[in-house]
C-alpha cells in the first residue's frame, strides 16, 4: 500500500489524474487537449506539476520540429526566420551583447533541420522550413503538498504569493492530500486568493482500495485567471514577520516578451520530457526496481516500486549510491526480457510509449 504522505508518489498520482481528468469538473474546449510535465520552471521556480492547456490542430504542426525540446534561442530563430533567404543579422535581432551567440544559434538550428541555410557573399542566410504554430493556449501550475501543516504552508504561501506577483502561470493551485476532515488543511492555510486549493484523494482507485475508480479531487477554492500577458514582479527580498526586520522588501518588474518567451520555453520542454521522464533519474537497471500498477483498467498508472526498501523510491534515493542498488544479473539481459537489453529497458520502453501517446502525429 502506497504511503500517500510522501511527497513523490503524490506527485506522481496528481500527474496522473491531472492527464486524465484537467481541467477539474469541468470538460475541455472542442480542439484542445493537455498535456502534462513535471519539475519545470525557470532558474529561480520550478513547479512541481505544470498542466499544459494546447490547441490540438497546432500541436500537431509542431510535431514537425521533432521531439527535442526547443530552447529560447532555437525558438528566436524559427519563429523569426523569414520566408525567403536573408542574412540573419537583417532577418534575426540581437538579443544579447554578442552576434557570435546569435549565429551559433543559427547553426544549432540549422543541424536540427528547423531552419535552411546558405552562405552567399561570405555571409549566412536563413530561412524558415516550416511556420512555428501557436499551439500553447495556457499554463497551470501546482504545487504539491500532500502533508500540508503549519510550517509547510507557511514556506508554501511565501512562494504562491511570489508566483501570483510573477504571473508566469495563467493559474497557480495548491494540491494536498484529501482528509475527510469537515475543514480540510488546505483550505485553512494561508494561501493568496488568486491560488486555487485541490484536496486529493489518490488512494481512490488502488488496487486494495475502492475497486478501481480514478483518483478524485475536490475544488475547495477556484483560482483567479493570473495576467500573463502584463509584465510581472519578481520578488527579490522581503522582510521576515519580525518585529525587529524593517528592511524593505526588494522587487524588480518582468518584461511581458520575456514572460511569453519563457511561458514558450517550459512548454517545450514539457513536450518534450512529460511527467514520465522520472525514470530518466533512476536506475531501472537495478535487479529491486521495478514499475508498481497503482489503479485498476483504464485508470491504471505506473510508479516506480523499490522491492529492497518496499515502497517507491524517489529520483534521489534511486541512484547509483543507493546502498542497496545490484546491477540486472546479466543472464537477465541475454534472455530478451521483454526486449533486448534486460527488464530495466524494457520498463523504460513501456514509459516512454505512453508519453509517446499523448504527443499528436
Amino acid at each position: 500500500m502506497t504511503d500517500w504522505t510522501r511527497e513523490f508518489p503524490f506527485e506522481l498520482r496528481v500527474c496522473q489524474w491531472a492527464e486524465r481528468e484537467w481541467p477539474p469538473g469541468e470538460s475541455l474546449d472542442a480542439g484542445t487537449q493537455v498535456l502534462v510535465g513535471r519539475q519545470l520552471g525557470t532558474r529561480d521556480r520550478r513547479w512541481d506539476t505544470v498542466v499544459a492547456i494546447c490547441d490540438t490542430d497546432a500541436l500537431r504542426q509542431r510535431a514537425v520540429f521533432g521531439e527535442q525540446a526547443l530552447d529560447r534561442n532555437l525558438l528566436r530563430v524559427v519563429r523569426n526566420a523569414p520566408f525567403e533567404f536573408e542574412w540573419y543579422r537583417d532577418a534575426l535581432t540581437l538579443w544579447t551583447t554578442d552576434w557570435r551567440y546569435v549565429r551559433e544559434a543559427v547553426k544549432d538550428a540549422a543541424d536540427r533541420d528547423l531552419i535552411e541555410t546558405r552562405r552567399r557573399n561570405n555571409r549566412i542566410e536563413l530561412r524558415r522550413r516550416w511556420e512555428y504554430p501557436d499551439w500553447l493556449d495556457a499554463l497551470i501550475a501546482i504545487e504539491n503538498k500532500p502533508d500540508l501543516d503549519r510550517s509547510a504552508a507557511d514556506a508554501l504561501a511565501d512562494q504562491m504569493e511570489r508566483d501570483v506577483a510573477f504571473g508566469l502561470a495563467d493559474e497557480a493551485w495548491v494540491a494536498t492530500l484529501q482528509t475527510g476532515d469537515a475543514a480540510e488543511p488546505g483550505l485553512l492555510a494561508d494561501m493568496p486568493v488568486e491560488a486555487g486549493v485541490l484536496a486529493v484523494d489518490p488512494a481512490c482507485g488502488d488496487s486494495e482500495g475502492d475497486g478501481g475508480a480514478s483518483a478524485q479531487s475536490s475544488v475547495l477554492w477556484h483560482p483567479r485567471t493570473l495576467a500573463v500577458e502584463d509584465p510581472g514582479t519578481r520578488i527579490l527580498d522581503r522582510p521576515s514577520d519580525s518585529e525587529y526586520d524593517h528592511s524593505a522588501a526588494e522587487f524588480e518588474y518582468v518584461d511581458a516578451d520575456w514572460k511569453a518567451l519563457a511561458r514558450l520555453a517550459i512548454g517545450e520542454r514539457l513536450y518534450e520530457r512529460g511527467w514520465r521522464s522520472y525514470i530518466d533519474s533512476m536506475r531501472p537497471d537495478c535487479r529491486h526496481f521495478g514499475l508498481e500498477t497503482v489503479g485498476e483498467d483504464a485508470t491504471a498508472s505506473l510508479q516506480p516500486q523499490c522491492a529492497a526498501k518496499d515502497r517507491c523510491p524517489s529520483t534521489w534515493e534511486c541512484g547509483g549510491r543507493c546502498s542497496e542498488f545490484e546491477p540486472e544479473p546479466p543472464a537477465w539481459r541475454s534472455m530478451g526480457w521483454p526486449i533486448e537489453g534486460g527488464p530495466g529497458k524494457g520498463l523504460r520502453s513501456v514509459l516512454e510509449a505512453r508519453r509517446e501517446r499523448k504527443r499528436p502525429k
